[in-house]
């Protein structure tokens, strides 16, 4: 299996609230003003009733929707409980399918189709002794030292974690302070992102100016969306109509530098074992285009904030449903 793949720089780390206690004066009196509530909290995320909401936004709120977005197959990415682009385009998808005002924030009347999902936002989690038992590694930075590794596993039982709840680390911290994640037996409050797999798809759309890809059935109809990286401007989107040729998962990585316009040494060729942090993550859906396809991601947290080396990289969560979607044969239309 050939494919693009490029290594990409890592964003900064987010920043989250903590609660604080103050205290001030009036009239000679001390006055005591209430703590402020977490950013981040697990009984505020659980309440139906949210105000509204709109890119720029984030804390608990912002983290319900994403859930339910996501478990309606409306995917942002990583959940993080900030309101940006990522989330902006999955609103105004769900909000095109639900035939509601396609605006990007989250509305009352977007609220209430959202919170129609019954089931808890959050949910009780024990950590299991296999949560704990790894490989865990740390991803080495070039093709080569990543070519002497046996398997390309999390670096952690944290990542694990955030990884199979679709959320960043910071967010899965922020509502379990003080728990050790790598000790069994440890009890989490983590995204219910637990969700029924949906139909069968149709035709795949791969959308460079919304940086998504879709799934729709044979009526037309949206029924999975997702954000994605795609393309650069050295390696573009290949716009046209193409095929789904298969798919594999947890592919080897074969890397020939020959393929990437950045790398210095042109003769290098490796193989790359599979695992979560392999290059083109845990599965890769093979296009009809010669070395392109639409794969997983060995980092979640960049997916919509960088850029491929053409092809058309998704969460490993996304990538591994839409596997579930399609088969040999399912037009994929790449388009501007």
């Amino acid at each position: 299996m050939r494919s693009r793949w490029v290594i990409l720089a890592l964003v900064p780390a987010l920043l989250f609230g903590a609660e604080q206690h103050r205290s001030a004066r009036r009239g000679g009196a001390e006055r005591h003003i209430p703590p402020a509530e977490p950013l981040f909290d697990a009984r505020a995320i659980a309440r139906a009733a949210q105000p509204a909401l709109q890119a720029g936004d984030e804390g608990s709120g912002v983290v319900r929707a994403a859930i339910l977005l996501d478990r309606a197959h409306f995917s942002a990415g990583q959940i993080d409980g900030i309101f940006g682009s990522n989330l902006q385009k999955a609103v105004a998808a769900y909000q095109k399918a639900r035939q509601l005002p396609s605006n990007g924030a989250v509305d009352q009347a977007t609220w209430s189709a959202l919170n129609s999902d019954p089931a808890p936002v959050l949910f009780s989690y024990t950590i299991s002794d296999e949560d704990e038992k790894g490989p865990f590694v740390a991803l080495p930075a070039t093709m080569k030292e990543q070519a002497a590794l046996t398997y390309l596993g999390y670096a952690s039982p944290l990542d694990e974690l955030a990884e199979r709840f679709h959320s960043s680390q910071e967010l899965l911290k922020a509502l379990n302070p003080g728990v050790d994640f790598s000790q069994a037996g440890s009890r989490i409050t983590a995204p219910n992102v637990i969700t029924m797999a949906t139909g069968p798809a149709a035709r795949v759309i791969v959308s460079k100016s919304d940086s998504s890809v879709s799934a729709l059935d044979a009526d037309g109809n949206l029924i999975w969306f997702a954000v994605a990286t795609i393309g650069s401007s050295h390696d573009p989107l290949p716009v046209g109509q193409w095929k789904i040729l298969g798919q594999r998962k947890y592919p080897e990585f074969h890397y020939n530098a020959r393929l990437f316009w950045d790398a210095e040494n042109k003769d290098e060729k490796e193989i790359i074992k599979p695992g979560p942090r392999n290059p083109v993550g845990v599965v890769w859906i093979d296009l009809s285009k010669e070395h392109y396809g639409i794969h997983g991601t060995p980092d979640p947290s960049l997916i919509g904030h960088a850029f491929s080396h053409g092809c058309i990289r998704l969460t490993n969560w996304d990538a591994m449903l839409l596997a579930s979607m399609v088969k040999p044969g399912t037009p994929a239309i790449l388009e501007e």
